[in-house]
């Protein structure tokens, strides 16, 4: 028995996508007898660029699209500095006056936004006509960024009650468990993308690794080409079953973005309702045990004023300790739901440039001088897709949206950022210079031998760690420029500890601007892929979607157990 799911168009615009041919996923994943065929087309674009100046407004006073926190009606808003802040006022006729803090520095904020780039959109939206962001998501003809990393909810249901999740497991009286079909779908979406084919995943939830068919989800997820795989978890079934994360692995599993709140066990209890943070160290621990393959961790701490800040520090020294198996940490302040009294939101709000502080205050090593914004990278993906003839991931999120850095290991010093050692700025600004000039090239050999001279003019010999020389670092960067491949950055990675912080929106902060270049996406079983910001706050795309697909929670006991009992 064949499943067959209909075929995706890769340009719904243009059927003149240029040179194409049919892509089939073909699997019996269960061994049931039940084929699951997936068929769509791919195409080659001619057009490599990936990345255009930002057409953001930029300076202060401006004025941009936001919504009301109580009736979320699109209002308009002012963002301005006052007492050393970036701060959002905002107006509804029906619910009075609304101001918020979205950055405690504003000289953070202002630097941030002078690396502003915008992603040249989407070639084959699934809406072509929308006018009003952001409530017709799909994605949409107005969106300016290609899928960085998609998140793939496999189920709402959860082994934790955390009143800070998204997701409100367990809370909301339904279950939402797309079918193992209802996935493939929604990775032959995303592989259907363009100019860009989605190339990251995030299995999240809920908590993911619940989902009854995860490993062989995994396994698809890896034959229909996805590069990298994640999956976002609170850690508790790698810590407790034996044998789960290596099969995980050999599916191949490349990242275990592990929930991880601090080091004071109070702090699980606060947040996540039990202690959690022996079962965080067994779940490291059995990581580190494995054989290979074995998956990389990020840390995801969830910042929360006058909670947690007194831990940014501490797990970023506690990431260092086990950069063995510990290749990140990615800071997520708190997005703030529902109505909150003034008082208690000022209390509860942490913002990115309070990160960057908090590191430099509690560390000593990163400055807030240190980061840089998500979309300071796009140079590189840029150059590299003109470089190679084919498109790649360009990071293109407003610059408001995360903060970023990295920090050089060698073993018994301190961490070394790679700001002291490599003048970004400079490098970056060449290569943006390099790409425009490349495009037009008919020999691309030169442009590449140029890109490598960039490389060697902002490396800093003299002042490199002594376990980063020149050839070293021109051989790990390089490899991206000749190749265009994974290799490259991993190599780069090898011996670098990625710090970075995203600040996903809540109805107070929210930016139509930020929605419109988010690179953060939701695919949801219906097709449709839909910005973070816009599936969890504003217009909360998740409760529509989740209610199409979902059974009631009795419902759903009853033929588990039926299931069970046969």
């Amino acid at each position: 028995m064949s499943y067959d799911l209909r075929e995706i168009s890769l340009d719904r615009k243009d059927k003149k996508a240029g040179k194409s041919e049919d892509w089939m996923y073909d699997s019996d994943p269960r061994g049931t007898g039940q084929r699951v065929v997936m068929r769509y087309q791919e195409s080659r674009d001619a057009g490599a660029t990936v990345t255009m100046p930002s057409k953001l407004r930029r300076g202060l006073p401006r004025r941009t699209g936001s919504l009301c926190p109580e009736c979320v009606k699109i209002i308009p808003a002012v963002l301005y500095e006052e007492g050393g802040a970036l701060v959002m006022k905002k107006e509804c006729q029906e619910h009075g006056e609304f101001k918020e803090v979205c950055w405690s520095d504003v000289d953070m904020y202002l630097k941030a936004e002078s690396w502003a780039f915008d992603g040249v959109g989407i070639q084959n939206p699934a809406i072509t006509d929308a006018t009003v962001c952001p409530y017709e998501c799909g994605l949409c003809n107005l969106h300016y960024s290609n899928t960085a990393l998609c998140n793939i909810d496999l189920t709402n249901r959860c082994n934790l009650k955390c009143p800070i999740c998204f997701a409100n497991a367990n809370a909301a009286g339904y279950v939402f468990e797309p079918t193992f079909e209802q996935i493939l779908y929604e990775f032959a979406v995303l592989r259907a993308q363009r100019p860009i084919p989605v190339n990251a995943i995030q299995f999240a939830g809920g908590e993911p690794t619940i989902y009854p068919h995860f490993v062989e989800t995994v396994k698809a997820a890896r034959e229909m080409g996805f590069a990298q795989i994640q999956v976002a978890t609170n850690g508790i079934r790698i810590a407790t079953e034996e044998g789960f994360i290596e099969d995980c692995a050999q599916a191949g599993l490349n990242t275990v973005y592990l929930q991880f709140d601090g080091l004071k066990e109070e702090n699980y209890v606060a947040a996540r309702g039990k202690p959690l943070l022996q079962i965080k160290m067994k779940a490291i621990q059995r990581i580190r045990e494995m054989a290979e393959p074995k998956p990389t961790i990020c840390l995801v701490p969830t910042m929360v004023g006058s909670f947690n800040e007194d831990q940014v520090g501490p797990i970023m020294d506690f990431a260092i300790e086990n950069s063995d198996v510990v290749k990140g940490v990615n800071y997520q302040p708190v997005s703030l739901t529902g109505r909150i009294p003034d008082e208690e939101r000022e209390k509860l709000r942490y913002t990115l440039s309070d990160l960057a502080h908090d590191l430099e205050e509690q560390t000593g090593y990163a400055t807030v001088d240190d980061w840089y914004p998500v979309p300071f990278v796009a140079p590189i993906s840029e150059l590299v897709s003109i470089l190679t003839d084919s498109a790649k991931t360009s990071f293109t999120s407003h610059p408001g949206c995360g903060l970023a850095t990295y920090l050089f290991l060698d073993r018994g010093k301190d961490p070394v950022p790679i700001t002291r050692f490599v003048d970004i700025e400079g490098l970056m600004e060449d290569m943006w210079e390099l790409s425009q000039r490349a495009r037009d090239a008919k020999i691309k050999f030169v442009s590449k031998i140029k890109a490598l001279n960039l490389l060697r003019r902002h490396f800093d010999e003299g002042s490199a760690p002594s376990g980063m020389g020149l050839r070293t670092f021109l051989r790990t960067l390089g490899t991206m420029f000749k190749e265009g491949n994974k290799r490259g950055a991993s190599d780069f990675s090898y011996r670098m500890m990625y710090v970075g912080g995203m600040h996903f929106q809540d109805n107070y902060n929210y930016d139509i601007e930020r929605v419109k270049r988010c690179v953060i996406h939701y695919a949801s079983p219906d097709g449709r892929i839909i910005p973070f910001c816009a599936y969890n706050t504003g217009p909360v795309f998740r409760n529509e979607v989740e209610k199409k697909f979902a059974i009631p929670l009795r419902e759903w006991g009853r033929r588990h157990a039926e299931s069970a009992d046969s």
